[in-house]
Parts: C-alpha cells; sequence; structure tokens
C-alpha cells in the first residue's frame, strides 16, 4: 500500500516540470461542482457570477429558495459564502485567504451568514482585480468570476481523490478521515490516515468496496451508503471522462446528515480532446499563460519556469536531461520548451520569438538530438531567428545525429556569433556563464 500512497502524493501535487510534460486540462470549481451534479454526485447549491449584481441575484435567489435566517433586528441574511473558487487559482484553505494584489483580505473569516448587499460588495473587490494565492504565485491571477454557494455546516470533512497508480497501471482511490487540509501534510505526519483502494478501470468500483472505504472513514448508516455512491460516480467520472486528477477536499457530513462533495478539483488528459469535446468546450485561456497558449498553437511544449536560461530542445526527456544539467552548472531554466520531432526553421524561429517573449532570459541554450528530425533544419531557423529577429542574448547551440555536419557548416558560414558544442557538459557550463553576464550583443 505505501507504494500507492506515495503515487498518490506525487500526482495531487506534481512537480512544475513534470506538469510540463502532461499539459492536463483544468477546470473552473463552479465547473467541476456541475459535472459532479450530472453523476448525481451532492454538493452545496452553487452558481457562478461574473458581475457584481450577479452575486447580489444569485445571492437573493438563494434566500428565496429557504437558505436564509433571520437575525434578531428580522433582517434576511444569505446564508452562503462569496468565493473566488477558480480552480486555476488555487485551494482555499483553513490557514489560507485569497487577496488582493496589495495583500489586503478579499472577505472576512466567516463568522456568520453574509447578506446579498455584502455579496455584492465583496463580488465589486473582486471581479477584474488580480488575486494571489499560494497557487498563483506572486503574479496572481485576474478574476474573472465568483462563485456564490449556500453555507452548509459540516460536522466532519473528509478527503477523497481518484488518481492514477502508475505502478500498478490503475486507477486508486486515496481517502482520509483527516480532509479540509493539506493532504501531503497529512500523509508526511500520519501515513496510516491515507487509505488506499485500487479500482479494476473496466469494472469500476464495486458497492462492497465503496462500502469498505466508508467504513474506513468512520461512516455509518445512511452516511456510508451515501458515501459510497460518491465513490463509485467519482470512478465513473474518472473513465468516462479521461480526467488525470479528481480531488473533493472536503467531503463533508453536515448537521442534517447529508454527506456533499464540498469542493472539487478536476484535471484531464490533453491527449483525449478528440473525445471529450464537452469538457474542452469548457477550457478558459484566460486563466492560462498566454505565451503556453501562444506555443500550443504551433504544436510546441512550453512551460515557463522562474530561471534565466532559456531552453529549446526537442523530446521531453532530452529536455528534462538539459534543464538538470544546467541546475548542476548553477543555472536555473527559464523554460521547458519541447518542440518534437517534426520542427521545421519556422517552428525554430516560433520558439524563440517565445524564449524572447520573457524579459528575464539572459541565455539561450539549444540542445538538439537529431534522430527523426534534421539537424540542418533546425541549424536553418537558428540562423534565420538570429538575423531576422536579430538577437541580442548569447547563443549556444548543440547539434548532434541526423546532419550535424550540415548543421555545424551552416553555422560557421553564416558568421553569426554562436556559440557551438559537442559536449552537454560543456554547452550547460557556457549557457549559464554568460546568462550570468546577463544579454550579451552578437
Amino acid at each position: 500500500m505505501l507504494h500507492a500512497i506515495r503515487n498518490a502524493r506525487s500526482a495531487i501535487r506534481p512537480a512544475r516540470a513534470f506538469v510540463a510534460q502532461t499539459r492536463n486540462l483544468s477546470i473552473h470549481e463552479y465547473q467541476s461542482m456541475e459535472l459532479l451534479n450530472a453523476y448525481g454526485i451532492p454538493t452545496p447549491a452553487s452558481k457562478a457570477a461574473k458581475t457584481p449584481q450577479e452575486a447580489y441575484d444569485v445571492a437573493k435567489n438563494f434566500g428565496k429558495q429557504g437558505r436564509t435566517r433571520n437575525q434578531s433586528s428580522g433582517s434576511r441574511w444569505w446564508s452562503g459564502e462569496g468565493q473566488v473558487r477558480q480552480w486555476t487559482a488555487g485551494r482555499r484553505s483553513q490557514s489560507q485567504q485569497v487577496r488582493l494584489r496589495h495583500n489586503t483580505p478579499l472577505i472576512p473569516r466567516p463568522t456568520s451568514h453574509y447578506s446579498p448587499d455584502e455579496a455584492k460588495e465583496f463580488a465589486s473587490k473582486m471581479i477584474g482585480s488580480k488575486l494571489i494565492t499560494k497557487q498563483t504565485g506572486a503574479a496572481g491571477r485576474i478574476c474573472n468570476a465568483v462563485m456564490l454557494a449556500e453555507r452548509r455546516d459540516p460536522t466532519h470533512e473528509y478527503y477523497v481523490a481518484v488518481l492514477n497508480d502508475r505502478k500498478t497501471h490503475s486507477p486508486v482511490i486515496v481517502a482520509s478521515a483527516q480532509g479540509g487540509m493539506n493532504i501531503e501534510e497529512v500523509a508526511a505526519k500520519d501515513p496510516a490516515a491515507i487509505i488506499t483502494t485500487p479500482v479494476d478501470f473496466h469494472k469500476g468500483l464495486s458497492r462492497n468496496s465503496a462500502l469498505e472505504l466508508a467504513g474506513k472513514l468512520g461512516l455509518h448508516g445512511q452516511q456510508a451508503e451515501g458515501a459510497a455512491d460518491i465513490f463509485i460516480n467519482l470512478c465513473k467520472i474518472f473513465k468516462e471522462k479521461d480526467a488525470t486528477q479528481i480531488e473533493i477536499n472536503p467531503m463533508a457530513t453536515t448537521t442534517d446528515g447529508a454527506v456533499l462533495c464540498m469542493d472539487a478539483k478536476f484535471g484531464f488528459d490533453d491527449n483525449a480532446e478528440f473525445r471529450q469535446k464537452d469538457v474542452f468546450a469548457l477550457r478558459d485561456i484566460s486563466q492560462e499563460d498566454p505565451t503556453e497558449v501562444e506555443a500550443a498553437k504551433h504544436n510546441l511544449n512550453f512551460i515557463k519556469l522562474d530561471g534565466n536560461v532559456g531552453c529549446l530542445v526537442n523530446g521531453a526527456g532530452l529536455a528534462m536531461a538539459t534543464m538538470d544539467v544546467l541546475k548542476l552548472h548553477g543555472g536555473d531554466p527559464a523554460n521547458f520548451l519541447d518542440v518534437g520531432g517534426g520542427a521545421t526553421p519556422e517552428t525554430v524561429k516560433k520558439a524563440f520569438e517565445l524564449l524572447l517573449s520573457d524579459k528575464k532570459v539572459t541565455s539561450i541554450f539549444l540542445n538538439i538530438f537529431g534522430g527523426i528530425m534534421r539537424c540542418d533544419y533546425i541549424a536553418e531557423g537558428v540562423i534565420k531567428a538570429t538575423k531576422e529577429l536579430q538577437l541580442t542574448v548569447p547563443l549556444v547551440v548543440r547539434l548532434q545525429g541526423t546532419k550535424e555536419k550540415e548543421a555545424k557548416q551552416l553555422i560557421k558560414e553564416s558568421g553569426l556569433k554562436i556559440h557551438a558544442f559537442d559536449g552537454l557538459d560543456e554547452a550547460a557550463a557556457k549557457a549559464v556563464e554568460l546568462g550570468r553576464g546577463g544579454p550579451a550583443p552578437i
């Protein structure tokens, strides 16, 4: 069971470089809630609002549906919380609040129910503002909508996720009775608190296995039956929608005896877009890095990182190795960029444009192994990009494999100051050295 826990934990929060290879679609939480509901999975009533007035109307409508309570003054209070629940902006936690760029909390910590007027006020602060969470980093994300949800008071919170176990090559449910908090911290402090249940990909989760898991979480009677229904249907979504991750944190029992999914995070396999048109129609590119969106249009696998050495490589494995070697020589890669096996001179030029759009890049390391790809095509693209883009950033090139002699001859005859190397270590060390000196004329 231990290997499943390790794999599950790595899949819950994958490293940035690993994400660069998978490029999984993520959706907003309000869309995730709608998907859960479509499979009969119960959640608090919720709705997205794109303007403060819409937020007011949604909150007021919750009140009309009986989700209100009267204060001693007789005023009507909305029994929901205004939430910025954009999947891409990260998760709420018991110790974290969403903040504006100037570092002020958007909403006071909930102590009671909020009125429709307060919902409108909070939404006016959120919508159009750049929000900062732990997941967005200092750059933050622009908020285009808020999700309002009815308040359902939990009596206990649980963690539930459906993930791929890479060692057994099958889905697994990862669950814990310690939900509503950082699951990695729970796993580190108390591994026994993490329960893993293997799932037959073809048959799905059996009723008996679902009830057994509910029992291990301490649920009984109708609540165990309700939780079992949730587990079974989550596994159905995972298979039928080509999901790579489903995370519910928390699933909760409530004061009225219900079992609800209070929060949801989904990831989907980009390679399944051809058969998941409805899911991929939910994509919101406004929440994605514009450079990464542009790269995808040209079949370039690009992920921006935080370093200064721009990388242009063919093949995900070589790209990862290139970044490792740069780190070994004291450098920091500015990106993951895999041009694939079918790159043309035009593709290479576009790749350079993407690299140069990052003002932090102070040197570029091009590392190509020509198998299917011809090195002379890459050399043509490098020369074309260097001239047409008037490149001033130091460029280090390593070309090995098919047509490498022709490629090296093209670079030599170009008369451009391109630093060419055969050895990976030497090339990486030079790229790091030049990057530390800042941009240099070529």
